[in-house]
């Protein structure tokens, strides 16, 4: 049987059926590369601003952590300055409690520290010494803690200093003595040296024997008390009174260096004073050793002595270093006279001193 043929319309739709096809793929790709194209634009666009939204961020970020560190670092300077001008630095601090202070101070198993916590431990126990008050260090700290004792007891003034006018003493000595060598004292670390010495001395003096005079008059503990952290926060009257100090010990090596010249008895510690090279005089004594006080060095223990004879008062140490010695307690002088008051001061290396309380 033949094949049915087909009709001509179908043969002709069949013969342009493969360029339709064609033609719509190709519509189909178009729309594909241009839908692409706009996503790869639209992306990059995204791309681009989303890189940029995040380098500022990142630059905001870095400006406000330096403006943050800016603000602290002058944040803290101003505190600082602040509480400088309206605190009280006290170069002689209120009362801690003795073992707190020494478990703070001397951590580790040195030997230095456990014969520090030993030598603390002693003073606790044995002489009944509860508190502690921390002393500024510097190259007056000795003539500080002295001085502080006194005013804070309210300890009278020598009887040597009650028969004289201690505030015309350096007149005397350059007049009644010619010791015209005095115009060589310098004033710790001032280093002053001048025509004005003496006028500089007889304030100093005059400033000590006032100050003196009223914290002896007061009676009322508390109120001593109140005194001193007014008075042991001004830098500049103290550093007068410990000039003064210094001077007034000068006075009494040159008064018993005149006393040794016209054959009298001296006491034994002006006789070794007196023996050393370098303290032979008053002169050298003055040049070699007391005009660096307040400068390069503190006291030594000779001057030490030389202090607590020149203010009539026993000066107690406890040598901390020296624990279980027999230097580990010390007075200076050595041999007061028995109704010179008592003061006591601690040291860890005899350079620098704090109070104790008992």
């Amino acid at each position: 049987m033949a094949a049915q043929r087909s009709p001509p319309r179908a043969r002709e739709r069949e013969r342009d059926r493969p360029g339709a096809l064609a033609s719509g793929n190709g519509q189909v790709h178009s729309w594909a590369l241009v839908t692409s194209h706009a996503l790869d634009t639209a992306w990059g666009i995204a791309k681009g601003s989303v890189m940029l939204a995040v380098s500022l961020l990142v630059a905001t970020l870095c400006y406000f952590r330096r403006l943050h560190f800016h603000l602290g670092h002058r944040l803290k300077w101003w505190s600082g300055y602040l509480q400088r001008k309206f605190k009280r630095n006290l170069s002689v601090e209120a009362e801690v409690d003795l073992l707190s202070y020494c478990a703070r101070e001397w951590k580790g198993d040195t030997p230095r520290a456990k014969l520090m916590r030993k030598a603390y431990e002693e003073l606790f126990w044995r002489y009944h010494i509860k508190c502690v008050r921390q002393v500024k260090r510097d190259n007056y700290d000795a003539l500080r803690s002295v001085l502080f004792q006194i005013f804070s007891q309210g300890l009278s003034f020598p009887s040597w200093m009650r028969e004289k006018d201690i505030v015309k003493l350096p007149e005397k000595l350059l007049f009644s003595q010619g010791c015209n060598w005095i115009q060589q004292y310098s004033f710790g670390p001032e280093n002053y040296t001048g025509s004005n010495v003496f006028g500089k001395l007889r304030k100093c003096v005059e400033l000590l024997k006032t100050q003196w005079t009223e914290f002896s008059g007061i009676r009322d503990y508390h109120k001593r008390g109140s005194m001193c952290n007014i008075l042991f926060s001004d830098a500049i009257l103290e550093y007068k009174l410990y000039e003064a100090l210094k001077f007034i010990m000068l006075y009494q090596v040159t008064e018993v260096y005149e006393q040794m010249k016209m054959k009298k008895v001296i006491p034994s510690l002006f006789r070794l004073l007196f023996s050393r090279e370098t303290s032979s005089d008053p002169l050298s004594f003055m040049m070699n050793h007391l005009n660096s006080v307040g400068d390069t060095c503190g006291l030594e223990q000779i001057d030490m002595f030389i202090l607590g004879y020149a203010l009539e008062v026993k000066i107690k140490v406890f040598r901390l270093f020296k624990f279980n010695s027999r230097d580990f307690e010390v007075c200076y002088p050595e041999e007061p006279l028995r109704e010179w008051p008592q003061i006591s001061l601690l040291t860890e290396n005899d350079r620098h001193y704090h109070v104790p309380v008992f």
